[in-house]
């Protein structure tokens, strides 16, 4: 067998082959990885760590595009590392969610540009879907009311994801009744319905016979969801959906980690498929 000879750098003691070369490589590897984090870290600051004035929606052209509802989170909103819990999951969960229906639909969306809006902007208007998280703490101005309660009356579709238990880690707000207050002040006399696998939204594209096992991502105890009609009239439009005591969300946020079992996200896409199906032809 012949045995391999020496590089010219090995045998001057000036190659890779040294203890002087491979602590080189070393440092020079971790330069890279230091350099690679930095960056990521900065590109979760501008994501995920508030909102970046920077970072711009971009402009209608007719094609849908993801819009999610931005507010001055109301105290004990900013627990996860600072974030304003708006946030959460922006814009990794709506931008898998986007290529998801670009799989299985002929929608022409935005995949890559998921817009912010607030709801004092008239700009909310061009979407026919509004999605908004952690409504434990939303805050609602009047402007904002009048306009979301105009939003809904001229067709609008407004879905509503994640929820934390009232006091969750010790923190003022959360839980269900701040969210109801607030759109008993945009539609006085709203009443939440319990969803019922027989409804349309569940039939509008993916076949969903059940609710009664969702899967769950952290939340303990069953998967809640309601849903507010327009007349109060379950037989009418679905105006508003509600996913209470889960957080659908975050399975699209994590599809592509690892984090979550494949049959689980697979469930949690086709609940989101659905909504955005009903909200474009209804």
């Amino acid at each position: 067998m012949q045995v391999p000879q020496p590089s010219r750098g090995e045998r001057s003691g000036l190659g890779v082959g040294t203890s002087r070369g491979r602590y080189a490589r070393t440092l020079a590897l971790v330069m890279l990885l230091l350099v690679a984090l930095a960056s990521a870290a900065a590109a979760q600051r501008r994501f995920f760590y508030g909102w970046d004035e920077t970072v711009k929606n971009v402009p209608y052209d007719g094609r849908y595009t993801f819009a999610r509802v931005r507010y001055t989170p109301a105290p004990g909103g900013t627990w996860a590392g600072g974030r304003p819990s708006w946030v959460h999951g922006y814009p990794l969960a709506e931008q898998n969610l986007m290529r998801i229906m670009k799989e299985v639909s002929l929608l022409d969306a935005h995949i890559d540009d998921m817009n912010v809006v607030t709801l004092e902007d008239p700009e909310m208007f061009k979407y026919p879907i509004l999605y908004i998280i952690e409504v434990g703490w939303w805050t609602l101005s009047d402007t904002g009311m009048k306009n979301l309660r105009a939003y809904l009356q001229k067709g609008g579709f407004l879905i509503v994801d994640d929820f934390k238990v009232a006091g969750w880690r010790g923190l003022p707000g959360g839980g269900w009744q701040p969210f109801e207050d607030n759109v008993r002040r945009v539609l006085p006399g709203a009443v939440f319905f319990d969803m019922s696998p027989s409804d349309p939204i569940f039939h509008c594209f993916f076949e969903i016979t059940t609710l009664d096992e969702f899967p769950q991502a952290y939340t303990s105890g069953k998967a809640v969801f309601r849903g507010v009609y327009e007349d109060n009239d379950p037989r009418k439009r679905l105006q508003m959906i509600v996913n209470y005591s889960t957080d659908v969300s975050q399975y699209w946020e994590w599809s592509g980690r690892g984090l979550r079992p494949f049959d689980d996200t697979n469930e949690a896409y086709k609940l989101a498929v659905n909504y955005l199906m009903y909200g474009l032809t209804h």
